[in-house]
């Protein structure tokens, strides 16, 4: 069976989420499929990937628009494909019109919902319609939606009624524990400008309204005193939220926070090094399909304290793993100042007690290896390859 991965991301270009559940599926599958995959950023070295710049006639035209027209490349080079998996609203239309163009299956991963993610139009402009359109007609059409935890298959339902449940299976983000464990080395943290010599709170994240890093640097300076909090914020959305977050950091040190900025990307091996320094990981965000880095940090053996939104609290186990911390609002807290108050206080609790820390950081590395492994996941998309398959062959 051959099967053609459509992704914008992939190595060396992926930055968020979507990106590492492609990256580690795909090396999974490889094993079991003719796997081709088709990405977005030019050419890789690598035989059976083929990375597609947006048409030339099309630059500087909105990136939306170039967005579909890198699609169009992708659709066109997956002829011969026996089904075709899409991942996020990048390449959702290229998939669709795949299907429509050669009359084989079409899966869709569900990473996030662009109904559920309103900010991005100050993003996109006019190319949030666009973007909007392309996820929701790849949806309809498609042949299965794979969600990545049972809230995402509830928000599919809800965001799109007309769509049959039986068509919407749940298949949740994995983690790789080999790749992500306790890792005693500091040289990264060091080179970053993180001190080792103090109590540290880490957050990993997108610079995106979604992570909602406003909300935690108005916790900052509830901490207790002398703790660290780490911010590797990277890859802003926009200039506005770039400063935005700037603004929200210098705000917090005048209030006394010790806050460190990291804005460049991190390595793996940084990634992994300050997750597993860190006495707590905080994950304040709004809006969270699952939460591949809460995973991340539970194989590091790091207790998480995380909103209770989304897929979160199908990974985070509150009061055994981390503890949750309800938003008090429908995609923003509706009380800023109470919520940063609350999320500071779950911290400063497992900071007051090591032990606890310690025993919930160990829990969620068990939690880790033994439900989120990207061998079941990857057998489980194999599953629903043939499932499709041979729905579409007895047709």
């Amino acid at each position: 069976m051959r099967v053609d991965l459509l992704t914008r991301e992939y190595p060396p270009h992926v930055y968020g989420g979507a990106g590492v559940h492609v990256q580690q599926l795909a090396r999974q599958l490889g094993q079991v499929v003719d796997l081709r995959i088709q990405c977005f950023d030019g050419p890789r070295p690598a035989p059976h990937v083929t990375g597609h710049r947006s048409p030339a006639d099309l630059a500087g035209a909105d990136g939306a628009l170039q967005a579909v027209g890198t699609g169009l490349a992708m659709a066109a080079a997956a002829a011969g494909a026996d089904v075709v998996h899409s991942h996020t609203w990048y390449t959702n239309l290229a998939g669709h019109l795949a299907k429509l163009l050669y009359g084989i299956p079409h899966v869709v991963t569900a990473h996030s919902l662009e109904p559920l993610r309103p900010w991005k139009a100050e993003q996109l402009g006019g190319g949030y319609a666009l973007s909007s359109f392309c996820e929701r007609t790849a949806l309809l059409g498609a042949d299965r939606v794979i969600a990545v935890s049972g809230a995402m298959h509830d928000d599919v339902l809800r965001c799109h009624p007309e769509l049959d449940p039986d068509r919407v299976v749940v298949v949740h983000n994995g983690i790789d524990t080999e790749e992500f464990a306790p890792d005693p080395g500091t040289a990264e943290l060091h080179r970053l400008g993180i001190r080792t010599d103090r109590p540290t709170v880490a957050c990993v994240a997108r610079l995106t309204r979604q992570k909602g890093l406003t909300h935690l640097l108005r916790a900052a300076p509830h901490l207790a005193p002398g703790t660290q909090l780490v911010l590797c914020a990277s890859a802003p959305d926009t200039p506005g939220i770039a400063e935005e977050f700037a603004a929200a950091v210098r705000e917090a040190r005048g209030l006394g926070a010790d806050v460190v900025h990291v804005a460049e990307p991190l390595t793996r091996s940084a990634v992994r090094q300050l997750l597993s320094f860190a006495d707590v990981f905080a994950c304040p965000s709004v809006y969270e399909p699952l939460g591949i880095v809460n995973l991340e940090a539970m194989a590091c053996e790091t207790p998480v304290v995380a909103t209770s939104v989304g897929g979160i609290p199908e990974v985070v186990t509150d009061g055994e793993t981390g503890l949750l911390v309800p938003l008090g609002g429908d995609g923003e807290p509706a009380a800023p100042e109470l919520f940063a108050r609350e999320f500071a206080l779950r911290i400063n609790g497992l900071l007051a007690e090591p032990d606890l820390a310690r025993r919930m950081g160990r829990a969620g590395r068990r939690r880790a290896a033994e439900h989120f492994s990207w061998t079941a996941v990857a057998g489980q998309v194999h599953d629903v390859y043939r499932s499709v398959r041979g729905r579409s062959e007895a047709r």
